[in-house]
């Protein structure tokens, strides 16, 4: 008899899967979190190895157990799901194997580099507690993967996307997080170039190259309310609108839609609540805020049965649109004292990370639709 279609294989012709760039991010969040604050590197004499034989730390916290296990649980997890359908077969344990493999070489890599680091400590425990949080990542794929779950995921995204839409999942599995970061508009991504040119200037000074650029005459104006609307609504109908350049059908758009809108809500909220406290929770939801959302969700509404090449190339616009409105306004006046707040302790990393993913969100966003736009592919409306 002829073996069912693995889990690992995309449902039905070979969609490709979003675990690979999802295992690079997660790739790329260790790292990051793990060689914080990248300054002062130097040899301080010993061997970058030495803490694999080092006796066993006399403290530790339960916050940095599980701070070790869960950083690269999900590493493990994604990789294991990622060699599952590269390799289309139901070897789940090979898969496992090379995924705790792959995280532990990892993991010993950041905590060798760590011994350069006079502000980090490489630990074995952290070694041993970063592959074991990879195997527990790696063996909960490996149940989702013998329970069938992981199949019928794989189905569902078939029922629910294109074949190509792992980069629009991806970024849209980022999106919530990349709004953790206070904003000075809500849902307003990518305000960097105020801090570009300062930071720039600051490189340049003392240099006859600092003349060549470009100086402003007068300060960056907050933006006025209907600007603030503009930009409000650009930012809850974006994530809108890449959904719509991977779903098919008019009824799951809308149920996207909706999804999205509340999700951009709730992840907002989250953010003034670690930023103000819980108090100030909704304190941002002001009259332009509420009313920029419910002309993103006239908007979505309006735009559900444009094609899918077509969603794309009006997210680029909203892109422009407000990417352009965003960074003709100053920064965030509250920024030093939430920068202060979530700078304390064990927000540090955490704190960085997201501020990331807010400059960058938008504009890998925008590298994806350009990449969607420029490949050739006959349009096709949203089925109904």
């Amino acid at each position: 008899m002829a073996q069912p279609p693995s889990s690992a294989t995309a449902a039905s012709g070979g969609q490709r899967t979003a675990g690979w760039p999802l295992a690079v991010v997660a790739v790329c969040l260790i790292v990051y979190a793990s060689l914080y604050p990248f300054a002062d590197w130097r040899d301080q004499g010993i061997s970058p190895l030495r803490f694999l034989t080092a006796p066993l730390p006399r403290y530790w916290t339960g916050f940095d157990v599980g701070a070790n296990l869960l950083g690269y649980a999900p590493l493990g997890f994604l990789l294991t799901l990622s060699v599952l359908s590269t390799l289309r077969s139901r070897r789940a344990g090979w898969a496992v194997c090379a995924a705790v493999l792959m995280a532990a070489l990892l993991s010993l890599a950041m905590e060798t580099l760590q011994s350069y680091l006079p502000s980090r400590i490489a630990s074995n425990v952290d070694l041993a507690l970063n592959t074991l949080g990879a195997l527990l990542g790696a063996c909960c794929a490996w149940v989702l993967e013998k329970t069938g779950l992981v199949n019928r995921w794989s189905r569902f995204r078939g029922r629910w996307f294109a074949q190509d839409a792992s980069g629009a999942l991806v970024l849209l599995l980022l999106w919530p997080p990349a709004l953790l970061f206070p904003a000075a508009v809500p849902l307003g991504l990518g305000q960097v170039f105020e801090r570009l040119e300062s930071a720039l200037a600051e490189a340049l000074m003392d240099s006859p190259f600092l003349e060549w650029m470009p100086v402003r005459d007068v300060e960056l104006q907050p933006l006025v309310p209907l600007a603030q609307l503009v930009c409000v609504a650009l930012g809850a109908l974006i994530p809108c609108l890449l959904g719509y350049s991977a779903i098919r059908t008019l009824w799951q758009r809308a149920a996207f839609a909706a999804a999205m809108l509340v999700t951009g809500l709730a992840a907002s909220a989250l953010s003034a609540a670690l930023s103000y406290g819980p108090e100030h929770a909704w304190a941002w939801l002001d009259v332009p805020v509420q009313a920029g959302l419910a002309l993103a969700a006239l908007l979505a509404v309006v735009l559900l049965a444009v094609p899918r090449r077509g969603a794309a190339a009006f997210a680029l616009l909203a892109l422009a649109i407000q990417l352009g409105l965003l960074n003709q306004a100053p920064a965030d006046p509250y920024f030093a004292q939430t920068l202060q707040t979530w700078e304390q302790g064990r927000f540090i990393r955490f704190h960085g990370l997201v501020q990331w993913l807010g400059w960058l969100w938008p504009y890998a966003a925008m590298l994806h639709v350009l990449v969607r736009l420029s490949s050739r592919e006959h349009p096709q409306p949203a089925e109904k």
